[in-house]
């Protein structure tokens, strides 16, 4: 007989409670992995994003198409050399010249030539060392030491403090980082740094640390009491340093070798710059290898409002941190980027070094890898861009866009009264479907529509005409004519001329709205001080892109547009379509801009530039005022390309355009010297 054992009630609770307990930390466990799953996933993805923008950019351009016999002849002869190389070790795999012969004539019998190349390549995959992230930047830097040097001054030597906080950092990592600093051509630095590490790590590093404190003076470090975080750490490194420039280096990152050469070269040439940025690259942690290029703009201030485009490298003078003060806590995963919205609110000079000298590890947990493995620091940082627009005084709503590991800003907007300014000469299909769609689609209350008619000879125009008139909202200018020559500029003076509205928009009779909020978007941008000309994103009726913005020169044109012909819903390189940036120029097709600063450049220049380049030309003209220019992605419209006059380079149209192209070149000269300010020449050079 057996007797039953009866657990108390409060027994079985506690016992149930643990069970329950265990269950809770397996599911945590599980969350935990799905979520690093999900974010090497998105990692992965976005750099996938990346390389094959890249990859499109390169097999769309012209020079592309026409170098593909030059670049055959250059993939078969590095083909050749590698095969060369290897030659040896084939031999010996294949037991000698014959045997090998042999082997390639029966590939060949059975698998034609295909086989023979497809065998050869998978022998050379298999028995040639990979690229090293150490041999890629050995390659940089030999090719940089031939045209680096001291720049200017050569007695202008500036101390540059590298501050680099220590946590836990894996010994292989601390290596390196120190190898990448101690390995400079520039000699005046000091490396500041400051170890949060728990005590096993603290033992380790300060071993490491001493071994070349020993041998080399400049490096500083401090074993701090315990971890205050990545802020305070920094802060920590920071109060080490007296150099006039400070460079923030993360543990697990490197130098190139020429970082701090050109750091240099960039003060001396520019004595009151305050924050500098370069362009940097990333590279795998498992197989050593550069997984992307991050080639970046010059000093975009509203792209650096939609991502911290410039994390790295960057630099800050000493005299700008006087003015802001450094990192702050509370901020953690985007204290740097808080850091640098508070400099460029007081900076008297960005500048931007397009070459890449910064290296960003990507491993496990990086958010150079996997973003998603510290969204807490995309709220940190949410948090600091709403702080910095409300210091600047155009206080909004921040939103963070998961997609893109980027921002959107929301400004707050007033009422001000909007005039759209449509010039019109018959084309009463195209008219009246722009003017159906602000009508049926604008969500913003505050606006007017000025039809300039100009010229116009059908009778079905002026019967739209007075039937659009019958709304408060629209009115009809009737252009005057004397000796009537088309000049597109005068128009919209004369439009400008005869309204009071504190914003004028200037839009082309063959657009239509996509966006309902189109004018609160740009409204957003254009009611700011330092903003001139506020630009949509325009798109063909195929829904490829139109206009995102406008470059100067490139491919030896005035004005290109970026990333031209691409898909509508394409992100673009670094996802740039999806978000605000500043551009050289914006199109005249869909334009907003103070109607005081329209008349403080005299409007649209209607002696020389009549019909082509005049917007082009007000853009410069506003840059000249100390305005910056802004497309914004958030206000789209289709654009039914010159549909009214033609093309500009077409028939009659092609001489005119040509003479206005000339004057443009003569006026506007000194933007021709160098690549486009929100260009880089790295794309000009590889893509383009």
């Amino acid at each position: 007989m057996t007797t039953e054992i009866t657990i108390p009630p409060e027994e079985k609770l506690v016992q149930l409670i643990n069970e329950l307990e265990e269950c809770n930390a397996q599911i945590a466990s599980l969350n935990q992995a799905v979520s690093e799953r999900d974010g090497k996933i998105a990692g992965l993805e976005a750099i996938r994003d990346t390389l094959e923008a890249m990859l499109m950019e390169i097999q769309g351009s012209t020079s592309w198409r026409l170098l593909a016999p030059l670049r055959w002849y250059g993939h078969q002869r590095q083909h050749a050399k590698r095969l060369l190389y290897v030659l040896p070790n084939l031999m010996s795999h294949a037991g000698g010249v014959w045997p090998l012969f042999k082997h390639i004539m029966h590939v060949l019998r059975h698998e034609g030539l295909s086989g023979v190349k497809r065998g050869a390549q998978n022998f050379i995959r298999k028995n040639t060392a990979p690229i090293t992230v150490s041999s890629l930047f050995d390659q940089q830097h030999s090719t940089n030491r031939k045209s680096v040097g001291l720049a200017g001054d050569p007695s202008y030597t500036p101390k540059i403090s590298i501050i680099t906080p220590l946590y836990n950092t894996k010994e292989k990592y601390l290596r390196e980082m120190l190898e990448s600093v101690i390995s400079q051509t520039y000699s005046n630095w000091e490396l500041c740094l400051a170890d949060g590490s728990d005590q096993e790590s603290l033992q380790k590093l300060s071993s490491i640390v001493d071994s070349y404190t020993s041998k080399d003076a400049r490096i500083k470090y401090k074993a701090l009491s315990g971890n205050g975080g990545i802020a305070a750490n920094t802060i920590e490194a920071f109060m080490l340093s007296s150099g006039e420039y400070i460079l923030l280096l993360d543990h697990d990152d490197l130098l190139d070798y020429d970082a701090l050469l050109e750091l240099r070269n960039a003060t001396e040439q520019n004595r009151d710059v305050d924050f500098i940025y370069s362009d940097r690259s990333v590279f795998s942690d498992e197989t050593n290898k550069i997984l992307a290029f991050h080639y970046l703009p010059g000093f975009s201030p509203d792209y650096l409002r939609s991502c911290n485009y410039a994390s790295h490298l960057n630099a800050f003078s000493r005299y700008i941190i006087n003015q802001v003060g450094f990192e702050q806590s509370g901020y953690e995963g985007s204290q740097d980027y808080e850091f640098e919205l508070r400099v460029i609110e007081k900076a008297r000079k960005i500048v931007h070094i397009p070459k890449v000298l910064y290296h960003c590890r990507a491993c496990v947990g990086s958010v150079a890898l996997y973003p998603e493995s510290k969204m807490y620091a995309y709220e940190a940082g949410r948090k600091a861009i709403e702080q910095h627009i409300y210091r600047i005084g155009y206080p909004g709503k921040v939103d963070f866009i998961k997609e893109t590991f980027s921002y959107r800003i929301h400004y707050e907007i007033g009422n001000p009264l909007i005039s759209i300014i449509i010039p019109n000469m018959d084309h009463l299909a195209e008219l009246s479907k722009c003017i159906d769609s602000i009508l049926l689609k604008t969500t913003y209350q505050n606006f007017e529509i000025i039809v300039i008619e100009n010229n116009s000879k059908s009778t079905e125009i002026f019967d739209y005409y007075k039937k659009i008139s019958a709304n408060h909202r629209i009115k009809i200018l009737n252009y005057p004519i004397n000796n009537y020559t088309f000049n597109f500029s005068a128009i919209n003076n004369w439009a400008v001329a005869h309204t009071q509205a504190e914003y004028v928009l200037l839009l082309n009779n063959d657009t239509e709205v996509i966006s309902p909020n189109w004018l609160e978007e740009m409204l957003m941008f254009a009611q700011r001080r330092d903003v001139g000309a506020v630009g949509a994103k325009l798109y063909y009726p195929n829904n490829t892109n139109q206009h995102t913005g406008l470059f100067l020169g490139l491919q030896g044109h005035i004005a290109s547009c970026y990333d031209h012909g691409k898909n509508r819903f394409e992100s673009g390189y670094m996802h740039k379509l999806t978000m605000p940036q500043n551009y050289s120029a914006v199109t005249a097709a869909c334009l907003m801009v103070k109607r005081s600063d329209y008349l403080c450049v005299k409007g649209l220049d209607e002696d020389v530039f009549k019909v082509g380049l005049n917007d082009i030309d007000f853009c410069l003209k506003l840059i000249e005022l100390g305005k910056i220019n802004v497309v914004t992605p958030f206000s789209e419209l289709y654009h039914f390309e010159s549909a009214s006059r033609g093309s500009d380079t077409q028939g009659n149209n092609r001489v005119r355009y040509n003479a206005e192209c000339e004057a443009f070149r003569i006026k506007w000269g000194k933007y021709f010297e160098f690549c486009d300010k929100y260009d880089n020449p790295n794309f000009i050079t590889l893509y383009r």
